[in-house]
């Protein structure tokens, strides 16, 4: 992307203008990395002009990758060879070359975004496919996309039912509770299909630690080299499963059943209306798959759909399965932030690929509370797995009422509590409004707050969460700044009734 005179925005590999075309489209590609597979999803988007945004109107798949058991090197960690060869080979099938792509999403997930080289694998592809939105999913994110990328959200909207979709991948399950299109609860456990591995005769190739745990409570000395007898692996999975049920179903957990959560648990208050599955175990549960691959995979269908059949709540259909959490592409647009900004030093910007949160803070009330609103967004960065502060966030508000300075001096502290993670390492306070205070608040938190940290405040953007923004240099003509932003896209998005851009994906 580069700025010419004018401060017009182009896309510098194809030199458009998106002032002046109504229609862009767009090559992309979305990259999952699992603990258990590993695949990709080529894409063509055609994005609308609707106002100052664009948003997509169509989307199609242009090739589906093989899926690909994620190769582990002998200390375990992941083979970042062997996923190279393999994503070379999908391009050279889909018949696309890596500078084709215009834009896309890679996901590390699962087991494989905590092992020590998943950092280093995910630079590699991103360098070697093109221009990407680059994300390790922990495990809120994780359960996130799968819950909208099955269309369990999109269900829950069209079918006006209560969906709760189970994502069972190689190494944990991820629950979302989905409700009028939003996630009402989320969780995630460890279990999984691939927490024990066997190769070609039967024999323990890999032990993930909750395999260690699993093969206890079901009394198998299980260790690498022996060969089990399948009543002790079938005994094995019905322990995970029910496990699992206790997870979906349970409003208190006993202690085993606790230490193996990831999240907060549910609170299982209501039963769901429906039950969808996705992740690779799925494939199994709707007698898509029937080979398996040296794991639990089969046995822990089984035994989970039984339960929930016994339970009596109906099993759907997802939109996606095993490809559930394959973003399909990053929706670029562009919107301006006018003058009434605030960006203290200059030299800050440009700011590239800053992950945006959007929580509901209660900024209706006519006294506002800096205490509700440091909580909300802290809650919002935990769902994104952004609560440590590793890396810069942008918070986007949606201002309520009038911009008195009792108001705007609870909402200034709210927000640098709320971040104060953040700040504390050093990253800038980031704060995107939708209308017209951004410059009012930035001189706020330097003004009476007497905020050390770099502030760029700006506003008159809409930002959904899941978007990720490029904050552009100030314009020198106008005091304005280009704002890009990249929304992730799911295949089931336009099910929802609402403009793709505007979704999280």
């Amino acid at each position: 992307m580069t700025t010419e005179s004018g401060g017009r925005i182009f896309f510098s590999n194809v030199r458009r203008s998106l002032e002046e075309e109504d229609e862009i489209r767009l090559t992309s590609v979305g990259v999952d990395i699992g603990s258990s597979t590993s695949h990709l999803v080529f894409s063509r988007l055609l994005l609308e002009r609707l106002d100052n945004r664009y948003i997509v109107s169509e989307r199609e798949i242009l090739h589906e990758s093989e899926v690909m058991l994620t190769p582990y090197a002998d200390d375990h960690t992941i083979d970042a060879a062997a996923l190279g060869a393999f994503i070379e080979q999908q391009y050279r099938l889909a018949g696309i070359l890596p500078e084709a792509i215009d834009t896309g999403a890679l996901i590390l997930t699962g087991v494989a975004v905590r092992r020590s080289n998943a950092r280093a694998i995910g630079e590699l592809f991103a360098a070697q496919a093109g221009k990407f939105v680059s994300v390790s999913a922990g495990d809120g994110l994780e359960t996130t996309l799968a819950a909208f990328g099955s269309g369990a959200a999109a269900r829950s909207i069209r079918d006006g039912v209560r969906v709760m979709n189970i994502d069972i991948g190689g190494g944990t399950s991820k629950i979302a509770l989905c409700e009028a299109g939003e996630l009402a609860e989320l969780t995630a456990v460890d279990v999984g299909a691939r927490i024990v591995c066997l190769d070609a005769g039967g024999r323990v190739q890999r032990i993930e630690e909750a395999g260690r745990r699993f093969a206890a409570e079901a009394g198998i000395p299980l260790e690498i080299g022996m060969r089990p007898a399948d009543a002790d692996l079938d005994r094995m999975a019905e322990c995970m499963a029910s496990r699992l049920f206790a997870v979906i179903s349970q409003p208190a957990l006993d202690a085993q059943t606790a230490a193996l959560l990831r999240l907060d648990a549910l609170s299982n208050r209501h039963r769901p209306d429906v039950i969808t599955f996705s992740g690779g175990v799925s494939e199994y549960i709707y007698d898509k798959q029937a080979q398996g691959f040296g794991d639990l995979g089969p046995r822990l269908a089984r035994a989970i759909l039984a339960k929930v059949r016994q339970w009596g709540v109906p099993v759907a259909a997802p939109e996606q399965g095993i490809r559930a959490t394959v973003v399909g592409a990053s929706q670029y647009t562009v919107q301006v932030s006018g003058s009434t900004i605030y960006v203290a030093p200059l030299e800050a910007l440009p700011l590239r690929n800053i992950a945006v949160v959007t929580p509901d803070l209660p900024l209706a009330d006519e006294a506002l509370d800096p205490a509700r609103i440091a909580a909300g967004i802290q809650a919002a960065l935990r769902r994104l797995d952004l609560q440590h502060g590793e890396r810069p966030v942008a918070l986007c508000y949606r201002w309520q009422e009038s911009a008195t300075f009792a108001r705007m001096d609870a909402f200034c502290r709210g927000a640098v509590a709320g971040l104060a993670a953040l700040l504390e390492n050093g990253h800038p306070l980031i704060l995107v409004g939708d209308g017209d205070i951004g410059g009012l608040i930035g001189i706020h938190c330097v003004e009476e707050l007497k905020l050390a940290s770099t502030i760029v405040s700006i506003d008159g953007v809409t930002l959904k969460e899941f978007d990720f923004i490029d904050i552009g240099a100030m314009l020198e003509t106008s005091g304005a700044v280009p704002v890009v932003i990249k929304s992730l896209v799911f295949p089931t998005s336009a099910a929802l009734g609402r403009p793709v851009a505007a979704e999280a994906a």
